[in-house]
């Protein structure tokens, strides 16, 4: 039967989110939403910003007799079903939100059953036929036939300039112009879904080389050998490769000078006018948006490489190989056991579940600080000392900005050979108070050594207030400097 792998291969695909959102019955209200929020002028939100423009819309929609849920449910369910993605960009001070290349491809075929191609047009038909051309030129190996068309060429436009030199131009007609221009857009446009796809490619490349690694038993297997060897896996891949030779073009400065003053002389065209406000915007910003989803690509593609290389040469990779082979152990062990004990056996064991007593609001007694010792009875005390075990516990329970206390005492060590906790803070002081204060206990513990004394650090409360602590002293060094990556 010819359609039964047919059939098979689109029941798999229907399981995708790319299909299941535009088969959901609510697919035109979370096709509008993200169109709205996360495609025709952000692509990508802090989640603040993003929590609080999607409440806006959805305020507007309840007031015109929709019953909608909370922005906060929407977003949870647009994370699981594939639609949202979170990333941490480097520096940042909160996640961001962006679409998958599934939601973007949705919102781009929607689009384009709105505003459909009109059949068979020529500028189509002519970027089809200068395409093939140009390849059957930059493929013909014969001399004497490349040697005719130049001089056919040559003669085509020496004719050309005659011509306009005694009055005969021959300019575009406007709605040709115009037809034109959509293509160019339509072009332009599907080279963002093309940067967030190559995107995806390094994300599930990264993920297969230490799943590859973590699977190799041995010491020196071959992705191991290559990253010790010094060996960029991932740009050395056909898709690392392939974006790599894209980036260098669209950052050429010849390439650029020429995109640039091609936009700048058809924006000044009296056709430009008959286009859309949002083409005439999407002209003015393509250079722009081109160079940041490419810029975007680039430094995911840089960040994956240093992390597997890092993953590799400070030997966290063993550590991750030891906790997969305990789970297989514990998976064998099971297996082993299933036909001894039965799943309705009784088993003679009781675990513990952690669990958290809810207590209403209203049982809660509110502070009287008369009922505490008088003021003259008070006396500062010292500051309280932080340990390590109390830091490993908050670090567990916070959401520390670990990538900016990186860069901070990286930066303090391309100025000093070593430096403490405390001259870490002088330079940059703690952006997020107390946390900041225990992510740098915690990189200290971790890439540093201890120190024989203690050292007083200070920060401002979130009530603006100066603090202070007493802390163990912890060193970082210039030779570790790489782990801080």
């Amino acid at each position: 039967m010819k359609a039964e792998k047919t059939i098979a291969t689109y029941r798999r695909l229907r399981t995708l989110p790319l299909w299941r959102l535009l088969a959901s019955d609510h697919g035109p209200l979370v096709l509008g939403l993200l169109q709205t929020l996360l495609y025709e002028n952000d692509r990508s939100l802090p989640a603040s910003i993003f929590h609080e423009r999607i409440e806006r819309e959805l305020e507007e929609l309840r007031a015109r007799g929709e019953k909608l849920a909370t922005a906060q449910i929407y977003v949870a369910g647009w994370l699981a079903d594939g639609y949202l993605e979170r990333r941490f960009p480097p520096g940042a001070s909160e996640e961001e939100y962006e679409l998958t290349t599934a939601a973007v491809e949705a919102v781009r075929f929607v689009s384009n059953m709105e505003q459909p191609h009109s059949a068979a047009t020529e500028s189509r038909l002519a970027l089809v036929i200068q395409a093939l051309v140009h390849l059957a030129e930059d493929t013909d190996q014969d001399k004497h036939r490349r040697i005719e068309r130049l001089l056919a060429e040559q003669t085509r436009i020496s004719k050309e300039i005659e011509a306009i030199q005694d009055g005969t131009i021959r300019v575009l007609a406007d709605a040709s112009a115009v037809e034109r221009t959509r293509e160019i857009i339509a072009l332009a446009d599907g080279l963002t879904g093309d940067f967030r796809r190559v995107r995806d490619q390094f994300d599930q490349l990264n993920r297969g080389l230490r799943e590859r690694i973590m699977d190799n038993d041995g010491n020196r297997g071959d992705t191991l050998g290559s990253l010790f060897a010094g060996i960029d896996l991932i740009g050395e891949s056909e898709a690392g490769r392939t974006f790599s030779a894209f980036w260098r073009l669209l950052t050429d400065p010849e390439q650029a000078a020429t995109l640039d003053q091609a936009l700048d002389s058809v924006m000044s065209r009296e056709f430009v006018s008959l286009l859309d406000g949002k083409d005439r915007r999407f002209l003015l910003r393509m250079t722009r948006n081109l160079l940041e989803q490419g810029g975007a690509v680039h430094e995911v593609l840089q960040t994956f490489a240093r992390s597997l290389r890092h993953f590799v040469q400070s030997r966290e990779y063993l550590e991750q190989r030891r906790l997969n082979q305990l789970l297989k152990d514990a998976q064998r062990a099971a297996l082993a056991l299933k036909d001894e004990v039965k799943a309705t056996e009784a088993l003679n064991y009781s675990l513990d579940l952690t669990s958290a007593k809810i207590w209403s609001y209203s049982q809660w007694g509110l502070y009287d600080p008369s009922l505490q010792a008088l003021p003259d009875q008070m006396h500062e005390g010292d500051a309280p000392p932080i340990d390590l075990e109390s830091v490993g516990n908050l670090v567990a329970q916070s959401e520390i900005d670990f990538r900016t206390l990186k860069a901070n005492v990286r930066e303090v060590l391309t100025l000093r050979a070593q430096a403490t906790i405390a001259e870490v803070l002088e330079l940059f002081p703690a952006e997020q108070g107390l946390g900041s204060v225990i992510g740098l206990l915690a990189l200290g513990s971790r890439h540093g050594f201890r120190g024989q004394s203690h050292e007083m650090v200070n920060w401002l409360g979130g009530d603006n207030r100066a603090r202070e602590a007493r802390i163990p002293t912890l060193i970082f060094t210039r030779e570790r400097i790489d782990e801080l990556v």
